[in-house]
């Protein structure tokens, strides 16, 4: 049968050490299932190429850690150590964030009609609060009257195009600057969040909220910075396998012939990561004759970002175990010992498409060669859990015992959906460091940490 073309995924020296060590299959055994394994080396270097495209701009800034892209509890952790800000949207994630060592006053809290529970606390602790309505504008103001403090807001503005739910508009704008000059409320600068990659969109936005800024300044008020959110994409295949698979790509490469009318993630990006926020700081807002850069420098405006999945980009995989294989049709069907709730992409109508890596149980065990088409189903007794539904060409035919790898899974794909459905346990997370001892390099791991 036609096989589909492979999707090969991007590695990193962390992760070609642990498809090569005994480990990857000792935690397998010993955790007793599935395994999310982290690696905090890859978010450190992530933070740090961002803090210089910031400052190869001139552009003072801050970086964000978004909460939400994973529930782990080293990268707030290593967010606090790095002095990154941390974005929060429950009041759950704002008590791990600040016992993982992270400052109230680096905290900014978003989503819409927050708590009040979460509003105190956030008032309380110095954080940045993104106001999304005149309601709860007012609701924090009485709030922060109450407690005797000021509260510290962004004012989330309502982008152009779709209609949206979230953000104010020029009028709720113009009102909420003037309960603001009334009340106990320091307006600290505007945010907006946009779906999507475009660069040209995002600047052209950012240039708005710095005229927002010098407007807001007439009315005596003192806004210093702006928030653009994320939208920073992370490249996970090469170009010329993402040309392949988005030429050749038809129903009869999935099983039971599944179409994705909402299409792909753009699992290949040529503008990524750190290089799409110089892009963005390089682009000349409508409007304007300098770069997003020079208008925020003119102004004296701060610049916060939270590249939410792109400061994960390869900081994880998971790991799951073969156990069982389906001749089906020219192809197999795998069932795994997990659910594709432990792999998000799958429950928005959509796929995670990077190939996963076929780790054999017994190495070099004479298995006949490729390309061996074969989909992933979990251990469910649902139809619709799997975890790939398109035939991937592995190598040679998987067998029970094997393991799957899916790589770079730290941005949204681990947690976001889990459930201990069928009371299957959450898969773990694991810590994974390489260190030396003067001599050679070595794997160490621990369980990620809760308070």
């Amino acid at each position: 049968m036609e096989v589909t073309a492979p999707l090969r995924s991007h590695t990193t020296p962390e992760v070609r050490a642990l498809l090569a060590d005994p480990l990857l299959r000792d935690l397998s055994h010993g955790l007793g299932g599935p395994y999310h394994a982290l690696f905090p080396a890859r978010f450190d270097a992530n933070a740090g190429a961002f803090g210089r495209a910031l400052a190869e701009a001139g552009v003072d800034g801050t970086v964000y850690f978004a909460k939400k892209a994973n529930k782990a509890a080293v990268f707030p952790e290593r967010a606090a150590e790095l002095g990154l800000g941390v974005d929060v949207a429950s009041h759950g994630e704002l008590r791990e964030a600040l016992a993982h060592g992270v400052r109230g006053t680096d905290l900014v809290v978003t989503g819409p009609a927050k708590s009040e529970r979460l509003l105190r606390v956030a008032v309380l602790q110095g954080a940045l609060v993104a106001v999304d309505a005149l309601d709860e504008l007012d609701r924090l103001a009485a709030l922060a009257s109450g407690l005797g403090r000021t509260a510290r807001v962004l004012l989330r503005r309502l982008p152009p195009g779709p209609p949206s739910r979230f953000g104010l508009d020029d009028a709720e704008t113009r009102a909420a600057l003037r309960r603001c000059a009334d009340g106990p409320v320091d307006v600290a600068g505007f945010s907006f969040h946009l779906s999507g990659y475009d660069v040209r969109q995002r600047a052209d936005l950012a240039g708005r909220l710095v005229r927002d800024c010098r407007d807001a300044r007439e009315l005596g008020l003192r806004p210093d910075r702006i928030s653009i959110g994320g939208g920073f994409a992370v490249d996970y295949v090469g170009a010329e396998d993402w040309r392949r698979f988005a030429a050749a790509d038809r129903p009869e490469h999935y099983h039971a012939g599944r179409t994705f009318p909402g299409g792909w993630y753009p699992y290949h990006s040529p503008v990524a990561g750190a290089d799409a926020l110089r892009a963005i700081l390089a682009a000349v807002p409508a409007g304007e004759r300098d770069s997003l850069a020079g208008l925020l420098r003119a102004a004296g405006v701060r610049l916060l970002v939270e590249p939410g999945r792109a400061l994960l980009d390869q900081a994880g995989c998971t790991v799951f175990a073969v156990q069982g294989v389906k001749d089906r049709d020219g192809y197999a069907i795998l069932t795994v010992d997990g659910t594709s709730l432990s792999l998000s992409e799958q429950w928005f109508g959509s796929e995670f498409l990077p190939d996963p890596v076929l780790v054999p149980g017994v190495p070099d065990a004479g298995s006949a060669a490729g390309p061996y088409p074969a989909c992933v189903g979990a251990a469910s007794c649902l139809e619709s859990d799997m975890l790939t539904w398109r035939k991937i060409p592995f190598p040679v035919r998987p067998a029970v015992g094997d393991l799957l790898v899916y790589l770079n899974t730290a941005g949204y794909q681990m947690d976001s959906n889990e459930s201990p459905f069928h009371e299957l346990p959450l898969p773990p997370k694991v810590v994974v460091e390489q260190v030396s001892d003067g001599t050679a390099a070595r794997l160490r791991w621990h369980l990620d940490r809760h308070p």
